[in-house]
């Protein structure tokens, strides 16, 4: 049974996602087209952070960003390679967004990388109705990457 907590950044299971995640990331895209968050970024006020568990087992992560009172972005999500398929990546995208609209938010937008690698978070994304957006927020047009948007 997987159980999203808040937090968990302190958590060593999580450090070690985290970096995988970046590691992830830089090897699947230029450095200077990586958008994902560090330790710090995660801890930001404007971030909310939750960890996917069963029992003391980490299975994934996800994060959520304010934008405005209405937009929000889906940040850092990663399943630990052992879950992979196991619907981890579902149930915390589930679960950003039923906080999303609890909130009031009536846009989630998101990026991700060209790569092949990103396919199986595309897949998954479009199957929640996310579809291609421009570049939002802070971000520019980039070959490598791509922009994603789901109206709540």
């Amino acid at each position: 049974m997987i159980t999203i907590r808040e937090g968990g950044l302190d958590e060593p299971q999580v450090q070690d996602l985290l970096r995988l995640h970046a590691s992830g990331m830089l090897a699947n895209s230029p450095a200077e087209s990586c958008h994902f968050l560090d330790l710090s970024g995660l801890q930001a006020a404007d971030v909310t952070f939750w960890s996917a568990w069963e029992a003391e087992d980490l299975l994934g992560m996800g994060a959520l960003k304010q934008l405005d009172a209405t937009h929000g972005e889906v940040k850092s999500m990663r399943t630990v390679p052992a879950q992979l398929g196991k619907g981890v990546g579902a149930a915390m995208l589930e679960h950003i967004l039923a906080t999303a609209r609890a909130r009031g938010l009536t846009r989630l937008s998101l990026e991700t990388g060209t790569a092949p690698a990103f396919e199986p978070a595309l897949r998954l994304y479009a199957r929640y109705g996310f579809v291609p957006c421009p570049p939002f927020g802070s971000y520019a047009e980039d070959p490598h990457s791509r922009f994603l948007t789901l109206a709540l």
